[in-house]
């Protein structure tokens, strides 16, 4: 169901010299990295359609469509705030779309039902990440998508999102959370991500305040362990490629996390590459003003396949 459409070009347009402007007066203080409030100050441009998976206000995804004639590299995000409502979402990850889509890349933004919602946490959460992933395969066709190029890029809770993502086919049959002939993922960005929920049990509730509960529900006679269908980490050999991309003075993940989960991932016979981005914050990740933007965007079209430019 379409909600609204706006030709992208001259919004996308807009958005550059914006991006070039902001990225001006960055350079005047490249050295200082973003906080909370800059994050949350970040914008771009409306996104050529949204579209709802879900009943819920928080159950939709926002497409944004290249100009050219396609078919275009497809990337998904999955926005983080602590799996909570209290720290922006979409809205700033509108910034990375309006730069991914100026690339020739159509980018699906993600919203989802969060913990501190009606529906979120377990196993609603996980549940909106499928519903939003069969309605992008869905609008493949109609949107000049090449979803043999797609790659899913997640910051902090999102990154948890996506890295799970690309494990689905692991997840047991007896879970709520299965499901048979999903979307495969084999590409996925994660930026700052908290992806090892039993793991990084002591840092997410330190980040985050959040408990195992809230993000992996209760167990219950035919799910004892609670993290069988929810921690990423476990959810391996999955056949993807992992890019860990972590800011060097990120508080929230800091780097050690990214070297740890890329361990676990090779050792259970995956590809994982860590990249650690200088001077850069928890916030630098997603800002494409932010110095390191260059080198995120760098992972992401390597993730894609696209050719070096």
């Amino acid at each position: 169901m379409t909600l609204f459409h706006s030709s992208p070009t001259m919004k996308l347009h807009r958005f550059l010299l914006a991006a070039l402007l902001a990225g001006g007066m960055a350079g005047a203080n490249a050295a200082t990295p973003m906080i909370l409030a800059d994050y949350l100050a970040l914008t771009g441009p409306a996104p050529t359609t949204r579209y709802p998976y879900g009943e819920a206000p928080s159950q939709y995804a926002e497409l944004f469509v290249p100009a050219g004639a396609g078919p275009f590299p497809v990337a998904v995000l999955v926005h983080g705030g602590c799996w909570t409502s209290k720290f922006g979402g979409i809205t700033q990850l509108r910034n990375m779309a309006g730069a991914l889509a100026a690339r020739g890349i159509a980018v699906w933004n993600v919203e989802y039902r969060r913990s501190d919602e009606p529906g979120g946490g377990y196993p609603g959460t996980y549940q909106d990440m499928h519903a939003a992933l069969e309605l992008l395969a869905k609008q493949a066709g109609p949107n000049r998508l090449d979803m043999t190029r797609l790659v899913a890029v997640g910051h902090s809770a999102g990154g948890q999102l996506v890295q799970w993502i690309a494990g689905r086919a692991r997840i047991p049959a007896s879970s709520p959370l299965y499901r048979a002939n999903t979307l495969p993922v084999r590409a996925v960005v994660s930026l700052g991500g908290l992806a090892d929920l039993r793991g990084e049990a002591a840092l997410i509730k330190a980040s985050c305040g959040r408990d195992t509960v809230e993000l992996a529900g209760l167990p219950g006679p035919g799910r004892p362990d609670v993290f069988v269908d929810t921690n990423a980490a476990e959810l391996m050999p999955n056949g993807s490629l992992t890019f860990l991309v972590t800011g060097e003075l990120d508080t929230i993940s800091p780097p050690r996390v990214a070297h740890d989960y890329a361990a676990k991932a090779r050792k259970a016979g995956d590809a994982a590459e860590v990249v650690i981005l200088p001077r850069a914050s928890h916030y630098d990740e997603v800002a494409a003003s932010s110095p390191a933007w260059p080198q995120v965007l760098e992972v992401i079209e390597r993730a894609l396949g696209q050719p070096a430019r």
